[in-house]
């Protein structure tokens, strides 16, 4: 790249002087960068980045289909949150038919999701991307409050499809636990029924050992520790980042639920320790 920029900054010298040098780097730099643009697809309106957000958005409901229909019957939690989910999406009629569509094939007997996991697998170039793939169907999992061993084999499955260990499973399974559990008690969950003395000490004792362990760290880890994991977290779960790897546009929103949760937990470990 340096020497193509040099290259045309000296014939643009020669043509045109000082001026022409500075047209002629300008011009290299505009053509190394379409030229990456192409070959990569990492441009915000390229082929690659829709059919990863094409294929992300189809592996999404029929998995969904799939785990609803996983211990037996689609109860009426699950389908509220899939229908949730399709409100904060704010998909157009066309849109919400085809998520209805793939969710109900994959609650079809028998129905195979390797495919689409694996075609996703394929067009995903990021880790990111597909950690925050597992954590929507976690919340899937999760959606009538509790995750039945058929609905775990499901997604160890799907684990097993886009090449996450069951080592990093585990550690995104606790780690989602800790966020529910911390956005659960931080917006008047079932922590808040009774607000006197060592009831109230309990409870915030609990709501910071979740923030600790969304963050996935220990409470003693070093500041320096916990920075460096909190700035990972929310560099991993980056709206913007996420969909120019692949992330469907209409799931920014949940994206950022996600870092809300982060830092609402970061900011009570940085206030707790600055007590001390």
């Amino acid at each position: 790249m340096w020497f193509s920029i040099l290259l045309f900054s000296f014939f643009g010298f020669v043509f045109a002087g000082p001026f022409g040098a500075v047209l002629g780097a300008g011009l290299a730099t505009w053509i190394f960068s379409q030229r990456v643009r192409i070959i990569y697809g990492r441009g915000p309106n390229s082929t690659r980045q829709r059919h990863t957000q094409s294929v992300f958005f189809r592996a999404t409901f029929l998995v969904m289909g799939k785990l609803a229909k996983a211990d037996g019957r689609v109860n009426e939690k699950e389908i509220e949150l899939v229908s949730s989910l399709m409100n904060e999406m704010r998909m157009s009629s066309k849109q919400r038919q085809e998520a209805i569509e793939w969710f109900n094939r994959g609650k079809s007997p028998g129905c195979d999701i390797q495919e689409a996991l694996l075609a996703f697998r394929h067009a995903s170039t990021s880790g990111s991307l597909i950690k925050m793939f597992v954590e929507f169907q976690l919340q899937a999992a999760y959606a009538d409050g509790q995750m039945s061993q058929a609905e775990l084999k499901v997604l160890h499955e799907v684990c097993k499809c886009l090449g996450v260990t069951q080592l990093t499973f585990e550690i995104l399974h606790q780690s989602f636990l800790a966020q529910r559990s911390f956005y659960s008690s931080r917006n008047g969950g079932g922590h808040q029924r009774q607000q006197y003395g060592y009831r109230q000490t309990v409870d915030h004792r609990s709501k910071l050992k979740e923030a600790y362990a969304t963050l996935g760290v220990s409470p003693d880890a070093t500041d320096k520790e916990v920075k460096r994991a909190y700035r990972k977290l929310m560099s991993g779960h980056h709206p913007d980042k996420l969909v120019a790897k692949g992330l469907p546009e209409e799931m920014m929103e949940m994206a950022k639920k996600k870092t809300q949760e982060i830092q609402a937990a970061y900011d009570l470990i940085q206030t707790e320790r600055k007590k001390r």
